[in-house]
Formats: C-alpha cells, sequence, structure tokens
C-alpha cells in the first residue's frame, strides 16, 4: 500500500544520504525510483541530490507552482516507478504536498519526502508543515549538537560564526553557514536568555 511519508531533520542529519541510499536499495532489487529535488538547490548541480559524503545521482527538479502530480503521472507513462524520493522537501509549497498525497492515493505510487522541519528561526517551513499535517508516516533523522545532545533547531551563521537572526527563511547553505544545535544552545546562540518565570 502506497504511503506519503516525511524524513526530517535539522541540517546534517544525514536526509540526502539516506535517499540516496533507499534509493539504491531499489536499483539493487531491479525496482525504479524516480528521484526529484529543489530546482533553487543546485550545490550538488544542476539536477543532482548530493551528499555531504561524497555520493550524488541525478534528479528532476521541482519548481515553485509545478504540478507535481502531473510530473509524477507523466514519469509513470514511460514506465513503472517502484517509490518517488524528493530532497529538499521543505521547498515544496502546500499546494505540492497535497498534489503528492493525491499522487500515493490516485497513483498508489509511494513518495517519500526528505527535509528540514524548521528554519534558522525556529519556524516551520511551509513544505514541511503541510508534510507534518499529511504525511502517513514520519522518521525523524538524528544530529548531534556541539554539547553531544540531539539536535532540534539550526542557526545560520555569518562570516564570523556569529549567529544570524533576521533575513528570508530561504538562503542556500551547507556547513558554512549553518549549524545544527539542541534548542538550548540554540537560544544560547541566537541571545534568548530571557529567564522564565
Amino acid at each position: 500500500m502506497a504511503k506519503l511519508y516525511f524524513h526530517y531533520s535539522t541540517m546534517n542529519a544525514g536526509k540526502s544520504t539516506l535517499l540516496l541510499q533507499a534509493a539504491h536499495n531499489y536499483r539493487e532489487m531491479g525496482m525504479t525510483p524516480y528521484l526529484i529535488t529543489a530546482q533553487l538547490d543546485d550545490r550538488a548541480g544542476a539536477g543532482q541530490i548530493g551528499s555531504r559524503i561524497g555520493i550524488s545521482q541525478p534528479a528532476a527538479t521541482f519548481a515553485p507552482g509545478e504540478d507535481l502530480y502531473g510530473k509524477i503521472a507523466r514519469r509513470l507513462e514511460d514506465g513503472p516507478v517502484a517509490c518517488v524520493f524528493i530532497d529538499e522537501a521543505q521547498f515544496l509549497e502546500k499546494s505540492q504536498v497535497w498534489q503528492l498525497a493525491q499522487a500515493v492515493d490516485d497513483l498508489h505510487v509511494p513518495v517519500m519526502c526528505y527535509g528540514l522541519r524548521v528554519d534558522f528561526q525556529g519556524e516551520l517551513f511551509p513544505g514541511s508543515a503541510a508534510l507534518l499535517a499529511w504525511a502517513d508516516e514520519m522518521r525523524e533523522a538524528r544530529t548531534i549538537c556541539t554539547c553531544g545532545k540531539k539536535a532540534t533547531m539550526v542557526i545560520r551563521q555569518d562570516a564570523d560564526g556569529r549567529a544570524i537572526r533576521e533575513g528570508a527563511q530561504v538562503q542556500i547553505g551547507g556547513n558554512e553557514t549553518y549549524l545544527s544545535l539542541c534548542r538550548k544552545h540554540w537560544r544560547e546562540a541566537v541571545g534568548d536568555r530571557e529567564a522564565r518565570t
């Protein structure tokens, strides 16, 4: 039975590595995966899903406003697809998440989405919020803070390593820009030291 999955975490938890490994497993069993990533994230190259550990695979891309149900339906016309994999799922629009849910229900193809849960200000991305609401199954990929605790937040840093508190929600970057932290150390980094009574 096809399902919509959301694999979420902070930066540097290995989401893309997990996606590429799962897609490899399908290929190893003689099945065809369909990989899609956000058009705006070209850090690994245009139309590439890349991992920090150095592996990558070519992928189709999605853009804002694109009909993902139609994209998947057209791909299925070319032959069977065992599973659709979406990288950088936080960049999906709410309507696109609904289209993925429709593809699961009507086209009977599983869709596995991998993405960030929250941005550098601790706010949900619209795509992530919709996936948290509508996914059939959710799985957290974990990484650690500098203190060793589970990281659940991320800061955006300037060139001197200071936390940036304002700015656009989307700014493409990697280790040079973002750092995953536990909530306590995120609060310290962004200057939230106010005592609560």
